[in-house]
């Protein structure tokens, strides 16, 4: 599976692919359990996550857009005003509480050193389980091994937390608060 870094011109094609892959992902739908909200909302979602990845070229889309992977280098981070923004206006009023006490989790664990963060990686649901979510891992591991640093993400989803382990992810806590699903971030050693 070929991957390349993601244009400019391919944003609206990455935000598409991923706001299908995340169509199905327990915290996504948690919290955007209204489909036409969660279709409204998650491009912007997506954008404030990991839009930094477009400019610092560090985007990732497999040919035949099946696939896509925004990370953010050292020093680039997720536009959290934005997301604040997008939880308060666009969640509902009774998961408000408990999606604070989520980003508040979310805040202690995330490096504080130098580090790769992948706030977002996704495939196209008729495309799961055919290695596309393994090309993109490969090709973007191979910068964050050239950088020699850690790396880091939040899955959202238990049932890719093995592929994360299998390039060397370790869980390193559980966050949920009431009726959320349960986030894991996870750690990757340098190497």
């Amino acid at each position: 599976m070929a991957t390349r870094i993601a244009l400019s011109n391919d944003q609206t094609i990455v935000i598409g692919v991923l706001t299908l892959a995340f169509s199905t992902d327990p915290m996504a739908r948690w919290s955007f359990s209204d489909p036409a909200r969660y279709l409204e909302t998650f491009p912007s979602l997506a954008r404030a996550f990991g839009g930094g990845a477009f400019e610092n070229g560090t985007a990732y889309i497999t040919d035949g857009y099946t696939g896509a992977a925004l990370w953010l280098p050292p020093g680039v981070s997720s536009d959290e005003e934005s997301l604040k923004e997008i939880f308060e206006n666009a969640t509902s009023d009774d998961i408000k509480e408990d999606m604070q006490v989520i980003f508040e989790q979310m805040e202690k664990f995330h490096p504080t050193q130098p580090h790769w963060y992948l706030p977002m990686i996704g495939v196209d649901p008729v495309c799961q389980g055919s290695g596309i979510g393994s090309a993109l891992m490969t090709e973007a591991l191979k910068v964050v091994d050239r950088d020699g640093i850690m790396a880091y993400l939040e899955s959202s989803n238990p049932k890719n937390v093995p592929l994360y382990q299998r390039y060397g992810f370790e869980v390193i806590a559980e966050i949920q608060s009431g009726s959320s699903p349960i986030l894991r971030p996870m750690l990757r050693k340098a190497r």
